[in-house]
């Protein structure tokens, strides 16, 4: 496959051909696209330290275990102290970006975040990437006069029709919008979907890896939908439930599509394919890999889906774990903050990949 596809033609058909390979030319997919993201990548992976700092969330999407109405979720929130002592503990060591990340409702407050992030760019070294759901447009400028990098916010399908029926009372236009806002500002932006949901066609899915790329993001993540019991979904599977390998075919085919965004191997991965999702994901197209370092007494209170790993470690060691599996692979652990390369933050790479890299410019 690899040498049979000297350009691409950035396309939702070609998504679907690709999507639909087989052994053994998906073994070439994964091939390619472990090349394309060392050609425009390198072989760094930067570790990106989770602090799941609220379990509070106002909304009721169908598939999420923090969900408002489930009512068995203990409720928490950290103290701007507790999360200054956590994300003060990573900066000494790999992990040079901390995600401040909580359910959709302004838990701590607007301007209590903000104050949180300019402590933590005062105090620390880290680059600040934050996620917290839909907000206005000055909450993410004014956040970023704090001091935030990045800003994360999964679309999850790009069908209307299909958001709206997951995500009452929200619409895939307004969370659209909040990622332009977010681009517009000038925040580096992340988001990404899940893989299999309930309701998904393969048309769907060819249209999420198309709309990552028509976004140009900086991050796209991405995992398969897990059912978690005490939702509405908690008894539907994931479409491709028999045909898992699905999984790795559509991030191969995002990496190919994006080039130059950051990728990471996400912990549904793991949860998925326990001791070896992650790995696998580095190896097919993923860069970044993101340990929890919630405090332990709160991590299975952020219960999104049920075999979560790393629920019950202490956060020095899935930071070890991390580097362990890098170096395992080969790989490097990448030093900084590891910030968009499609910025001014880091010169991007001379080297190519299949065709030419994508520019800001994807109306092409």
């Amino acid at each position: 496959m690899e040498k049979t596809i000297p350009h691409i033609e950035y396309t939702k058909k070609t998504a679907q051909q690709l999507l639909a390979v087989e052994e053994p030319e998906v073994q070439g997919l994964y091939r390619l696209a472990d090349r394309i993201r060392r050609d425009h990548m390198g072989d760094d992976v930067y570790i990106r330290g989770i602090i799941e700092f609220s379990n509070i969330c106002a909304n009721n999407c169908l598939y999420c275990g923090i969900r408002a109405g489930n009512g068995k979720v203990a409720r928490y929130t950290l103290s701007a102290d507790e999360i200054l002592e956590t994300a003060s503990a990573m900066a000494t060591g790999h992990q040079m970006t901390v995600v401040l990340q909580s359910g959709e409702t302004p838990a701590l407050g607007d301007e209590v975040l903000g104050g949180i992030i300019r402590r933590i760019k005062k105090e620390t070294p880290l680059a600040v990437t934050v996620s917290v759901g839909n907000r206005p447009r000055e909450t993410y400028r004014y956040w970023k006069e704090c001091g935030m990098d990045r800003y994360l916010l999964r679309f999850e399908t790009s069908d209307p029709g299909l958001f709206l029926r997951l995500h009452p009372g929200s619409t895939l236009e307004e969370r659209l919008k909040c990622l332009n806002d977010l681009q517009d500002i000038g925040i580096q932006t992340g988001s990404g979907f899940m893989i299999g949901l309930p309701g998904e066609t393969p048309d769907i899915l060819a249209q999420n890896i198309l709309l990552c790329r028509e976004l140009d993001l900086d991050m796209i993540g991405i995992g398969p939908f897990i059912p978690h019991p005490d939702t509405p979904l908690g008894k539907e599977r994931n479409i491709y439930d028999d045909n898992r390998e699905m999984f790795f075919k559509t991030l191969a085919v995002l990496r190919v599509f994006n080039p130059d965004a950051h990728i990471p191997a996400t912990t549904a991965y793991d949860a998925v394919f326990p001791g070896e999702g992650r790995d696998l994901a580095l190896r097919r197209g993923a860069n970044i890999f993101m340990p929890n370092n919630t405090p332990a007494c709160h991590r299975k209170d952020y219960f999104l889906y049920p075999d979560k790993p790393g629920v019950d470690d202490p956060a020095d060691q899935c930071l070890e774990s991390a580097v362990a599996r890098i170096r395992a692979l080969g790989r490097n652990v990448g030093e900084g903050p590891g910030h968009s390369i499609k910025g001014a933050h880091v010169a991007p790479s001379t080297s190519k990949a299949v065709g030419a890299s994508p520019s800001r410019d994807r109306s092409r």
